[in-house]
């Protein structure tokens, strides 16, 4: 027999969890830094408690944290906490190589909901609320791979208790939140560190010498990759990138996934990172298209390292705070044409300054209309366009003399 007044509880819990989220905004220009500790403070007691490794860097936060993660799911039960997400929020919340299911999202929500004043409730952002959430999400696990959002010291996820942080390449975005130079923006990050933090592989020089100075003024335990690893480790590396193919920047932060393992005194070996598996970084969806999120400055210096001495045609569209002129530069070498894509998002730059920017650099600048057989194609410049294409994609829209 049907139980109707059990699932009237489980649709009004669901409502109520996209009743809430609806309610906040995705964005903010700006961000009270005060609001998620002083929420937190009053629900630390009640929230439940996981061994957490917090990530925070520019790019490869969420390659890192799955290489982590799968490790670390084949000796305890592991959660992975990511953001953005690609179509539904389930993939923020990943336990032992599966995304949550509504299920979970809808009941967790409710514990978090009943622990909150309704100016609590109303005040929390969009992001803070689910970071909220993934505690009970995440409380059967033993280990919580918790990535942070744009920020460091003040990030929403910078609020719990963690075993290790770890920093993966830190270079200039949300410089607006951030500031406006290296030092400004790796000095933040890196004040995120409890006590124990290993940065990774970096490109610029100032990085480290901040992350050294900080370990001393903050008396943080401070190592980096090169410090952690032994000639044994990079073999096991090694092996590894051959059997998943992995590109050079994929195997940076593997690097940093394997420092973590042996901070944390876990065993490894090929096996523990054989089932690794992320959507949207560099992830090939048919013979001749590759879909990846990045979309900032590092991120095209690496694609344009993985495409050099290719030509491929770039779909593409920007938020406006991007600086898409550096962006194009960096993957003009390897631009066919640039296909700007429509994205329906009041963040996205106005198409007229893309085709401007095309046109100092010389670059074929159309509208994308589908793709054929004949070309490779690179979908990049954020999550929201990987979701647009996507959808076209998977409802077969895109398609001209394709099969």
């Amino acid at each position: 027999m049907i139980d109707f007044m059990k699932l009237k509880i489980v649709e009004e819990i669901k409502l109520s969890l996209s009743n809430i989220l609806d309610s906040k905004p995705l964005f903010y220009a700006k961000i009270d830094y005060d609001r998620m500790p002083n929420i937190y403070s009053k629900l630390k007691d009640k929230l439940p408690k996981s061994k957490i490794i917090h990530i925070v860097g520019t790019n490869g936060k969420g390659t890192t944290g799955r290489f982590l993660a799968t490790a670390l799911s084949k000796i305890a039960k592991t959660g992975h906490f990511t953001s953005p997400h690609i179509s539904k929020l389930n993939e923020r919340f990943w336990i032992d190589g599966s995304d949550v299911l509504d299920e979970s999202l809808e009941r967790n929500s409710s514990k978090l909901n009943s622990l909150l004043n309704k100016e609590d409730l109303e005040s929390l952002s969009y992001f803070e609320y689910i970071t909220l959430m993934s505690a009970f999400v995440f409380e059967d696990c033993e280990y919580l791979v918790l990535e942070a959002g744009l920020g460091g010291e003040r990030d929403a996820t910078s609020v719990f208790e963690v075993e290790l942080n770890l920093f993966t390449p830190i270079a200039f975005d949300h410089t607006d939140f951030l500031g406006d130079n290296i030092k400004q923006i790796a000095t933040t990050k890196i004040k995120a560190t409890k006590s124990k933090a290993i940065l990774g592989l970096q490109k610029y020089k100032e990085v480290d010498d901040i992350f050294n100075t900080l370990s001393i003024s903050m008396g943080f335990n401070g190592n980096t990759v090169q410090e952690m690893l032994t000639n044994d480790d990079y073999v096991i590396a090694d092996k590894v990138k051959q059997y998943l193919t992995l590109s050079n920047f994929f195997y940076e932060n593997l690097l940093l996934s394997i420092a973590a393992l042996k901070s944390l005194g876990v065993i490894y070996s090929l096996d523990s990172f054989k089932d690794f598996e992320i959507f949207g970084r560099l992830s090939k969806i048919s013979k001749n298209i590759c879909v990846d999120v990045g979309h900032n400055e590092l991120a095209s210096e690496a694609i344009a390292r993985y495409y050099q001495d290719k030509k491929i045609i770039l779909v593409y569209n920007s938020y406006n705070d991007k600086d898409f002129n550096k962006i194009l530069g960096n993957l003009k070498p390897i631009i066919k044409e640039l296909h700007l894509i429509d994205v329906k998002n009041d963040r996205m730059a106005l198409p007229s300054k893309i085709r401007d920017v095309c046109l100092d650099l010389d670059i074929v600048c159309k509208n994308f209309v589908s793709v054929n057989m004949l070309d490779e194609y690179l979908v990049f410049g954020s999550f929201s366009v990987v979701q647009v294409f996507m959808e076209c994609f998977n409802e077969k829209q895109i398609y001209d003399n394709y099969t």
